[in-house]
């Protein structure tokens, strides 16, 4: 389906050459400060054409706001954003191969199976532009997040093919044992990230060597994948539902939409499997720490809570639900399906094995552009979790107070 969340809910419009894409935001709080300035920055962290490094398409993803505000401020009712597509080239796919050959590992086949019928330009639905919607969307959700909880959200690519910010090693077997990774998940932030543009990776040097692998397989027509790390930062603790709508799960859910994600882990991820639980296990200590003045969580009476954890290989959530130390994970991003090798393919119809050079103009690595969309997708779901949580915290206030006996009987 187009719609994601519950209470925060969003729905995308709009395929890679059609004149517009957007979004419709029902759930927005009323009394919110909301402009076009609010939303932009995130648009044009994700937009193509930004190097050399991604997809030499060239728009510049201006949004409008086309309801649900009035003077600059959220009236509570549903919130329509707009982006033109400006670049459009259908022409670059309505040719003899492309319409005769389906690409290998796109969507163009399984979409014709689903609905009997495709896009014949770009990949409709299935392309990137789609996640234009989502990043609009979640510019109100992460404004929400910060302005009433201090909430953080951060991403940066940590792999490019072979090339990893922190391989594992006999010492530290996944990040959540690394010193270093975990000093930088607790100080990041989206400028540090966007220091190292193109590729978005907070090391200089493998930031260097990732720049020139992208470019190599773009010279080579071909692409490489990657992976993005995310940490989210002052959740408050409780957030999550038991059994089928655990946080972990839905942060799955969310990210594994993405167009070519392939993999997920939160934590420690596959590497704490490696690691015995006497080592695993996150204790807990009493909390000396204060809500920080500037984050808003003194003025909304969320205190930190009495516990933490003295290390975090759970990733900031147990039992599905988080505890308040800070959610990280990673997503795997296959390299892109779209290159301008030859390969060997069928037709449509299966009569025919030929060959399809594919057309068009796309990234060599989808990862560097890939960033504000994870972060996107964790905000929607924070904001989802959030306000379903507030609701059932405000029907609980409503009831009088349990009666217990000396016993502590009800």
């Amino acid at each position: 389906m187009s719609t994601f969340g519950t209470y925060f809910k969003v729905t995308t419009y709009g395929e890679s050459h059609c004149p517009s894409v957007g979004c419709i935001v029902d759930g927005v709080p009323p009394g919110m400060e909301l402009t076009e300035e609010d939303i932009q920055p995130q648009m044009s962290r994700r937009r193509p054409g930004q190097s050399a490094l991604t997809t030499p398409r060239s728009e510049a993803d201006t949004v409008h706001i086309q309801s649900g505000t009035e003077f600059g401020v959220t009236l509570g009712t549903p919130v329509a954003m707009i982006v033109k597509n400006r670049d459009q080239r259908p022409h670059d796919y309505g040719n003899s191969t492309m319409d005769l050959y389906p690409r290998p590992s796109h969507a163009d086949w399984t979409y014709l199976e689903k609905y009997g019928i495709k896009a014949s330009s770009g990949g409709g639905r299935s392309s990137a532009r789609e996640t234009i919607g989502r990043v609009a969307a979640s510019s109100i959700a992460e404004k929400y997040l910060s302005l009433a909880h201090g909430i953080e959200i951060v991403a940066w690519v940590s792999s490019v093919g072979d090339l990893s910010m922190f391989p594992p090693t006999t010492e530290y077997p996944t990040p959540s044992t690394n010193p270093s990774f975990l000093s930088l998940i607790t100080k990041i932030t989206r400028k540090e990230v966007d220091n190292f543009v193109p590729v978005r990776c907070p090391d200089a040097i493998l930031s260097e060597k990732m720049a020139e692998k992208i470019a190599y397989y773009r010279d080579e027509h071909d692409s490489i994948g990657g992976t993005v790390t995310c940490v989210i930062r002052n959740v408050p603790s409780g957030l999550g539902e038991p059994a089928f709508d655990k946080m972990e799960a839905l942060l799955a859910h969310a990210m594994l939409s993405i167009p070519a994600s392939k993999g997920f882990e939160i934590g420690s991820g596959f590497g704490g499997c490696e690691v015995p639980g006497s080592k695993h296990n996150d204790a807990f200590v009493p909390s000396s720490e204060s809500p920080p003045a500037n984050t808003g969580a003194s003025r909304n009476g969320l205190l930190r809570p009495k516990l933490i954890t003295k290390t975090n290989n759970s990733g900031g959530i147990q039992g599905g639900i988080t505890n308040g130390a800070p959610i990280y994970f990673r997503v795997a991003f296959k390299p892109p399906a779209t290159i301008g090798k030859s390969q060997a393919t069928a037709t449509y119809d299966g009569d025919v094995n030929g060959t399809l050079e594919a057309k068009g103009r796309h990234d060599p690595c989808v990862v560097p552009r890939a960033v504000p969309i994870v972060e996107a997708m964790a905000a929607l779901v924070v904001m989802d979790s959030l306000m379903a949580q507030q609701s059932r915290q405000v029907t609980r206030s409503l009831l009088p107070p349990l009666k217990r006996n000396s016993e502590g009987k009800q």
